[in-house]
């Protein structure tokens, strides 16, 4: 079957990208971990993955996923989320297969379809589904290149760029279409979110958001609920402390050195939201980095 040959092909895909002097194929990683985790923090830019071994739970606002072999987990857009990993082994590893989404791609393959198709309001910008032939197919031809470099120089590219049209067209790419149509509300919640990421450290002030998007305060925050399945000030205390955790691990001078660099002014108020958020004080990390 085409994702039982895709999960042997991982496999041995892992074990190449780790031993080849010069590898063509960037565009797939394959993630693996023996050992179940906590739910753990990250933030999720767009991408297909693959569920080969092992399940997983993703979680953003009030919204969750559960993905068992098999899967697969579209993200159109960033997304600070939750994840937890179950059922892993030294024997049976937690394994899945990423490709990361390549906009630029997509929005060169929408001009050529985009009119065939009409905003989905039930789409998300996190979904999950059974995996699709129609994507699993380009993936394994994909992944078969890892024996022939000269085929993989050239015709990688080729099969990267069907992946993506393949993944446009799919039942799970309503998002991207949305995302990808000119002054949809997926593409200005986009626009918003662009801009929370780059100043994520500055007060969040929802009304000029609501004006990048080109909507009112109301129905912004409606919409950005509505794509991202969190509200703008949770998805940039998320950054925050994202990062901060980041800075922690690396070795920061002190806690609230930390708190001040992402954009708290209180070291106890970013001490709660820390603690809220992972489950364990910001020292204990800190104290990881030594």
């Amino acid at each position: 079957m085409p994702l039982e040959k895709l999960h042997h092909l991982a496999k041995r895909y892992e074990h190449y990208k780790g031993i080849a002097s010069e590898s063509y194929l960037h565009a797939a990683h394959v993630f693996q971990r023996d050992t179940d985790s906590e739910y753990e923090a990250m933030l999720y830019n767009p991408f297909i993955c693959i569920i080969l071994q092992g399940r997983k739970e993703v979680h953003i606002g009030q919204n969750s996923v559960s993905l068992v072999p098999n899967d697969a987990l579209l993200v159109s857009h960033d997304l600070p989320v939750t994840a937890k990993i179950f059922e892993a082994s030294q024997a049976a590893p937690y394994r899945s297969l990423v490709f990361a989404l390549d906009m630029g791609l997509l929005r060169s393959l929408y001009d050529q379809v985009g009119e065939m198709f009409q905003n989905e309001a039930s789409a998300s910008a996190l979904a999950a589904t059974p995996a699709d032939p129609s994507f699993i197919a380009p993936m394994v031809r994909y992944l078969e290149l890892m024996d022939a470099p000269l085929d993989a120089q050239i015709l990688g590219p080729m099969i990267v760029k069907e992946i993506h049209f393949r993944l446009l067209m799919s039942p799970i790419g309503g998002m991207l279409r949305n995302l990808l149509s000119v002054d949809s509300h997926a593409s200005r919640i986009a626009r918003s979110i662009n801009k929370i990421r780059s100043s994520f450290r500055e007060p969040l002030i929802v009304a000029e958001l609501a004006e990048i998007a080109g909507m009112s305060p109301s129905s912004f925050h409606e919409h950005f609920k509505s794509v991202t399945g969190t509200t703008p000030l949770q998805y940039q205390k998320d950054l925050r402390l994202i990062e901060a955790r980041e800075i922690l691990l690396k070795g920061t001078p002190s806690v609230s050195a930390a708190g001040f660099e992402v954009g708290y002014e209180s070291p106890t108020h970013f001490s709660r939201d820390y603690s809220r958020k992972f489950g364990c004080s910001p020292k204990h990390h800190r104290a990881l980095a030594k």
